[in-house]
C-alpha cells in the first residue's frame, strides 16, 4: 500500500511541477532538432520517450554502463576492453570453467553496453 501511495504523490508532484508540459517541450523541440540534423524523427522521439520512463521509475545507469561508458569516452573502441572490465580479484578466485562463464557474460554485457552507448551518441542524448 505504501507503494501506491509513494507513486500517487510522486504522480501529483509532476503534475504541479509542470513535468508533463516540459515533457512535451522538449519532444516537440527534439523532433524539431532531428529534422535540421538529419536524424530519425521517430528514433528521437522514441529515446526521448525511453528517458522519461525511466525517470518516473526510478531507474539509473547501472555502474557497468557508467565503466564502459567512461572508457569509451576517454579511450574509445579498444580491442582489450574485456580484460579492462574484468574485476581481477574476483576472476583470480575462479575456477576454469567458471572463468569462461565470467568471460562470455561480461563479454555479452560489454556488446549491450556499447549498444546502448552507440544509440545515445547517434541520438545526441
Amino acid at each position: 500500500m505504501d507503494n501506491l501511495k509513494q507513486a500517487a504523490r510522486a504522480a501529483k508532484q509532476r503534475l504541479k511541477n509542470n513535468f508533463w508540459d516540459e515533457c512535451k517541450r522538449n519532444l516537440d523541440e527534439g523532433a524539431i532538432e532531428a529534422r535540421k540534423n538529419g536524424l530519425n524523427e521517430i528514433k528521437v522521439k522514441s529515446a526521448l520517450k525511453g528517458r522519461v520512463q525511466k525517470q518516473i521509475s526510478g531507474e539509473k545507469h547501472d555502474s557497468f554502463y557508467l565503466k564502459v561508458k567512461e572508457l569509451l569516452d576517454t579511450e574509445g573502441e579498444v580491442s582489450d576492453a574485456i580484460g579492462r572490465l574484468t574485476d581481477k580479484e574476483y576472476y583470480d578466485t575462479l575456477s576454469y570453467e567458471d572463468k569462461q562463464r565470467y568471460t562470455l557474460t561480461l563479454s555479452s554485457k560489454y556488446l549491450q553496453a556499447l549498444e546502448k552507448y552507440r544509440k545515445e551518441k547517434a541520438m545526441e542524448i
